[in-house]
């Protein structure tokens, strides 16, 4: 098969966390993103860095840079002509490599840089100590370029009623969910928590997750002094962990510039298609708080532009903050919760460095299907109160048509509202 010079691959990944003993010895996200990035390249098998075109970081939330693409790019040694920054939001690692695989195959760019990391761990322990951090900063004329979509996700009348935090949200979803299906809160909960311990199996086994301890599912649903209660049903355990100091990366480029630089073919994996949606913006004006219609519309279209199925998919990743959030993507995709349905053991276990999670699991599903050639995956990536989606289709088997992308928001805003 003769592969167009211009299609878009991913060539390396690497992940990185850090557990600092104190903050003298505690990195800041920049250069927990530069070792990342050192990891990436090593995993694409070259010597060193390769010079790129543009480096673009996931927003983050434990350090304010200004721009800290230009950090990154100052500790690289490199100067590449874009220099970039996403809005907020879960669903930006998945949205970034969308952006970019789509501008590498019109011929923008040739590689790109993407990367994300968080140093929260630290900065609480900084703030608990008083302690001012004497981590950078970028000057104040070095702009990024920006890249996402900003949306408003709370309306005026959640806002007055202090319907604000994701803790609060989802555990209204979790309800939902267990009022359509009939159960009572017991019966529910250990299902839930079964299924948060088959998620905390995975981490056991993922030597880039913050968290390897398996829990059992009464571990996980009992609270405790270590396991204090958050938000009805949810305890420590079943919300998303932020208290990490970790970063992941991508290299991604053209096929031309993958051989160009000498990058081993069964190193190489395509993303197939993409799609970025979201519900209706605000939680009070959705139908029905057990739905999740732009994550079955989003994630049918990035299947179909890839030319295959839900079935056809092996190695899948699904956003993983809450609980509810995985039921929600496997019902609206078809999937079983029986199914292996994190790659990295989620957000409670893994780590959850805000919004840059699924850069992590992108990075190990490339790790998973360089390991089964030939086989498919799909990320979903979550962003709000399931509220912004991004989706991805990869494979180490080249793909039959260009990279494919859709933006399906018009029949979504169609779609009934309260």
């Amino acid at each position: 098969m003769t592969l167009d010079p211009r299609t878009p691959v991913l060539i390396g990944a690497g992940q990185f966390l850090h557990r600092a003993e104190g903050i003298d010895d505690a990195l800041d996200p920049a250069s927990l993103m530069v070792a990342a990035i050192e990891r990436a390249a090593e995993d694409a098998g070259l010597r060193s860095i390769p010079s790129v075109d543009s480096i673009r970081v996931v927003g983050l939330l434990s350090w304010r840079y200004g721009n800290p693409a230009h950090v990154v790019a100052g500790l690289l040694g490199q100067s590449p002509r874009e220099l970039a920054y996403t809005t907020m939001g879960g669903n930006t690692p998945q949205s970034l490599l969308n952006a970019t695989a789509l501008e590498i195959q019109r011929g923008e760019l040739d590689i790109a840089v993407l990367t994300g990391g968080e140093a929260f761990r630290t900065r609480m322990k900084a703030r608990g100590a008083g302690i001012d951090l004497p981590w950078p900063k970028a000057p104040d004329d070095a702009v990024p370029r920006i890249i996402g979509e900003d949306l408003s996700m709370s309306h005026q009348a959640e806002q007055a009623r202090g319907i604000l935090m994701p803790v609060q949200v989802y555990p209204m979803f979790e309800t939902a969910i267990r009022a359509a299906a009939g159960r009572s809160p017991e019966e529910h909960l250990v299902r839930v928590s079964e299924l948060w311990s088959r998620f905390s199996q995975v981490a056991a086994g993922n030597p880039n997750a913050w968290l390897r301890t398996a829990m059992t599912p009464e571990e996980i649903r009992t609270p405790g002094p270590r396991n204090r209660m958050v938000g009805l049903p949810y305890t420590k355990s079943m919300n998303s962990n932020n208290d990490v100091d970790m970063a992941a990366a991508l290299l991604l480029c053209s096929v031309d510039k993958a051989r160009a630089l000498g990058v081993p073919e069964d190193l190489w994996v395509f993303p197939h298609a993409g799609t970025d949606c979201h519900e209706h913006q605000y939680v009070s004006n959705r139908w029905s708080f057990h739905e999740t219609p732009a994550i079955e519309l989003g994630g049918r279209l990035a299947l179909e532009l890839a030319g295959i199925g839900i079935d056809d998919v092996e190695v899948l990743d699904l956003y993983s903050c809450f609980p509810s959030a995985v039921q929600l993507g496997a019902q609206s995709l078809g999937l079983s919760l029986d199914r292996q349905l994190t790659r990295t053991g989620g957000l409670s276990f893994a780590g959850g460095p805000w919004n840059n999670y699924v850069m992590h699991a992108i990075a190990t599903v490339m790790t998973d299907l360089r390991a089964r050639p030939g086989s498919n995956g799909l990320v979903w990536a979550n962003g709000g109160y399931t509220t912004k989606h991004a989706f991805g289709v990869y494979s180490t088997t080249p793909p039959a048509t260009p990279f494919r992308h859709a933006y399906p928001q018009d029949r979504i805003d169609a779609m009934p509202r309260r």
